[in-house]
């Protein structure tokens, strides 16, 4: 019959639970919101996200902190890149119809455009199907001028995703290890258990 060592680590000692949702905003602070975003939303996205991975330890929660941070970021770059391109349509209209009306009509006509009067819409509207055209022209010729900004936006946009990915990469590569420090420990306690226990000897025998 083996005997079983005391105190042997098992996986129930081995593995802490994560932190709870309010140690985890006392550690890590407020969410990195800029105006205009909604910390509700923030906010359920990383408990979907904290659920979807479950971290085990506070290594794993540090990591799913920067890739809530990171996906977050990720969404702000491109909403911020369309808000972008949007806000500066007006000067792609003024550019487009700078060709079919006076310089000073087609400024004017352009602001009242981006400010949606009607009048001023219908009159965009008509001068891009003459000339065979639609808002897409307008978006496209917007976004030419702004082509270095989109794409340093871009960039961002790249680095973030890359950095959201060495997090997770890092969670794998933690989990890994600890399954296979918690295979050896599993292995210590298996061998422990069958070890030979030399029979003790009786009096006779001993004599």
């Amino acid at each position: 019959m083996g005997e079983v060592i005391p105190n042997a680590p098992t996986a129930s000692n081995k593995v802490r639970a994560g932190l709870s949702k309010e140690e985890s905003a006392r550690f890590f602070g407020p969410p990195p919101l800029i105006a205009g975003e909604n910390q509700a939303q923030y906010e359920a996205m990383r408990d979907q996200i904290s659920a979807a991975v479950g971290p085990l330890d506070f290594l794993e929660e540090i990591w799913v902190n920067d890739v809530v941070s990171l996906v977050w970021e990720t969404q702000r770059l491109r909403r911020l890149k369309a808000n972008f391109l949007k806000a500066d349509a007006a000067r792609g209209v003024h550019r487009i119809l700078s060709p079919m009306v006076s310089t000073d009509s087609s400024r004017r006509l352009a602001m009242n455009w981006a400010a949606r009067e009607p009048d001023a819409v219908a009159k965009v509207d008509a001068a891009l199907a003459t000339a065979g055209l639609t808002i897409d022209a307008v978006m496209a010729l917007t976004l030419a001028m702004n082509i270095r900004q989109i794409e340093s936006i871009d960039r961002m946009v790249a680095g973030a995703e890359a950095r959201r990915n060495v997090a997770l990469r890092e969670i794998d590569r933690h989990r890994s290890a600890l399954a296979a420090a918690l295979r050896q420990a599993a292995d210590a306690v298996v061998d422990a258990e069958f070890r030979e226990i030399p029979p003790r000897l009786t009096e006779g025998e001993a004599a």
